[in-house]
């Protein structure tokens, strides 16, 4: 299959689902693969029919993680840095969905492990099946972890918890996982479709100049210091507050109605 095949993209109400499509290997990443999701990631980041994000995977699974095989087949021949370009390249999708100004839900079902997980925590909102087991794994088959996967967790649950999730690998429940803070909710198997796409249409459907706006805000107190983020606060606030979204959502307030967002 070509990368278009592996990675599915589909724009409806302003939502683009982005969708792994690998089941017979539960969406390990290959080369083609992963230059499909840097394309869709691209594509997302850069069109401005898309508002919102749903990242999932073919077949039950979300992603497993690097396709070990593939891998081992593709880089018997690559120098040190040959492949270390390779893989930061593809790394890329983790990155452009964290910092793009629109909001990325990703439906975790079957399993998300190593890379998969990695790219799942780089969202904004995880919505998991029950049945879901969430794992690091990458100690268990002699990796260091890549896709931005230490920095997101650490970020999210400190660096004590993420020594622990990298260092000892286990399988988490959904359940646990959401225990932990890493998963936003979780949903009954037969649920998960509906609830994610219902969840990211809603995001697509809301104001999204402010909602990217809250994104960054989030992403400046991951780097940047306290009055840097005042100042940046006050702009981005200053601006939403220019927005026909807010004088909308101003006017639907006072007429007690729900407000109709038009993303701009």
């Amino acid at each position: 299959m070509s990368a278009n095949e592996m990675v599915l993209q589909k724009l409806e109400q302003g939502l683009l689902t982005i969708t792994m499509n690998r089941p017979d290997r539960r969406n390990a990443l290959n080369p083609e693969m992963t230059r499909g999701l840097v394309e869709a990631a691209r594509r997302a980041a850069e069109d401005h029919e898309v508002r919102a994000v749903l990242i999932k995977g073919a077949g039950g699974t979300f992603c497993v993680g690097g396709d070990v095989k593939s891998m081992a087949e593709g880089r018997a021949s690559l120098g040190f840095e040959a492949k270390m370009a390779n893989l930061r390249r593809g790394m890329e999708v983790s990155r452009i969905l964290h910092q793009m100004p629109k909001p990325v839900v990703a439906q975790l079902d079957g399993a998300a492990a190593g890379a998969g997980l990695s790219i799942a925590l780089s969202c904004d909102l995880r919505v998991a099946s029950g049945s879901c087991k969430i794992t690091t794994a990458f100690a268990k088959v002699g990796l260091s972890g890549d896709y931005g996967g230490t920095y997101f967790l650490t970020q999210m649950l400190g660096s004590a918890k993420a020594r622990e999730l990298y260092l000892t690998s286990p399988v988490l429940s959904a359940t646990e996982a959401y225990n932990l803070g890493m998963v936003t909710k979780v949903v009954p198997d037969a649920d998960i479709d509906a609830e994610a796409h219902d969840l990211a249409m809603s995001l697509a459907q809301g104001p999204s100049v402010t909602l990217g706006y809250i994104k960054r805000n989030i992403n400046n107190a991951e780097t940047m210091s306290l009055e840097a983020c005042f100042d940046a606060e006050a702009i981005h606030h200053s601006r939403s507050g220019d927005t026909a979204d807010h004088k909308e959502a101003a006017k639907a307030f006072v007429e007690k109605r729900k407000p109709v967002f038009q993303g701009h």
